[in-house]
C-alpha cells in the first residue's frame, strides 16, 4: 500500500496519468480483501495487486481502458464461474482515472495572456505565468496562478518541465517569442503554441533554422489556436483554449498551425520569402 500511495502521489505531483483499481467488496473465498489496490501508470509500470491470476488480468485490461478513455468503471466477477479460479468467491473492483490538473505555462502577461489564463483555469489547467514586467505580472491580474517575474529563458531550471506540460508563447516582443520557441520546443512538453501571423511564424522558423536547425515541430502549434475568426484578446483566448481542450481529448479541430504548410520547406531553403508565403491563400484566425 505504501508503494502504491507514494507512486500515486508522484504521478499527481508531476502532472502524469495513471489508473487506480481498488477492491471494494468481496464475498466467499477471494485472493485479496477490500482496500487492496493496483496502480497502472501511463509509462506501463504496475504497482500493487488485487490478487493475481485471472482477476488481475481482467483488472489490468480495465485499467488500460480507463487510461485511454478516462472513465471510471466497476468490475464485478464471480471468480469461479466467470474466471475459472479455484478460490470461487466474488470480487468487486472499482477502477478510476488518477490525473492531476495539467499545467499550462504562459510566457507573457499581456491582454491575451490574462484572458487565456482565466479561461484555461475554468477548464482545469493549473496556470503559470512567466513575464519580467512586474507591473503586469501581478497576483491581482493573474488570480490563482503561479508566477515567475522573469524573462522566458531565465526559468528553464525552475519550471522543471515534463512531457505533461503545455506551453503558450504570447510575449510582448517577437524576439522573446523566438527565443522561447527555440528554447522550449527542444525540451519535454505536451504542446507548445506561439501567437502571431503566418508571416511571423515563417520568419521565426527561418531564423531558428539558420542559427542551429529546427527543433521538433510535431507538438508546435503556430499560429496558435483554432480557426474561429478571433480578433479581440478574449476571442483569441477562446480560440487557444478550444485548441487545448481538443488536443487534451484527442479530438480533431481546425488548427491554425503553419508548421504543416508545405511552403515552409521553401521558406527554410530560401526559395520563398516568409512574406510571399504568407500572401498565398492560407488559414485565417
Amino acid at each position: 500500500m505504501i508503494e502504491v500511495t507514494e507512486a500515486l502521489l508522484e504521478v499527481l505531483r508531476s502532472g502524469g496519468r495513471a489508473a487506480l483499481a481498488t477492491v471494494v467488496r468481496t464475498a466467499g473465498s477471494a485472493p485479496q480483501q477490500p482496500g487492496a489496490r493496483l496502480l497502472l501508470i501511463d509509462d506501463g509500470r504496475a504497482l500493487g495487486t488485487v490478487g493475481g491470476g485471472a482477476i488481475e488480468r481482467e483488472v489490468l485490461v480495465a485499467l488500460r481502458t480507463c487510461l485511454a478513455d478516462g472513465k471510471p468503471r466497476l468490475i464485478v466477477r464471480d471468480l469461479g464461474r466467470d474466471l475459472g479460479m479455484c478460490c470461487g468467491g466474488r470480487m468487486e473492483v472499482f477502477v478510476e482515472p488518477a490525473q492531476s490538473s495539467p499545467r499550462l505555462v504562459i510566457f507573457g502577461a499581456g491582454h491575451v495572456a490574462k484572458a487565456t489564463a482565466a479561461m484555461a483555469r475554468t477548464v482545469g489547467f493549473r496556470v503559470t505565468i512567466v513575464d519580467h514586467r512586474e507591473e503586469l505580472n501581478t497576483a491581482e491580474r493573474f488570480e490563482g496562478c503561479a508566477r515567475f517575474v522573469a524573462e522566458p529563458t531565465d526559468v528553464v531550471t525552475e519550471l522543471a518541465l515534463t512531457e505533461h506540460d503545455w506551453l503558450l508563447i504570447v510575449t510582448h516582443d517577437h524576439h522573446l517569442d523566438e527565443l522561447a520557441l527555440d528554447t522550449y520546443a527542444r525540451g519535454p512538453h505536451r504542446y507548445i503554441g506561439m501567437i502571431g501571423s503566418r508571416r511571423k511564424v515563417f520568419r521565426v522558423l527561418q531564423r531558428i533554422h539558420a542559427r542551429r536547425g529546427l527543433p521538433p515541430l510535431d507538438r508546435v502549434y503556430a499560429p496558435v489556436g483554432l480557426r474561429l475568426g478571433a480578433v479581440s484578446p478574449e476571442e483569441i483566448a477562446v480560440s487557444v483554449v478550444a485548441e487545448l481542450v481538443a488536443l487534451r481529448h484527442g479530438q480533431p479541430g481546425l488548427h491554425m498551425r503553419a508548421v504543416d504548410d508545405p511552403r515552409l520547406d521553401k521558406v527554410l531553403c530560401g526559395g520563398l520569402t516568409p512574406e510571399d508565403a504568407a500572401r498565398l491563400p492560407g488559414p485565417a484566425r
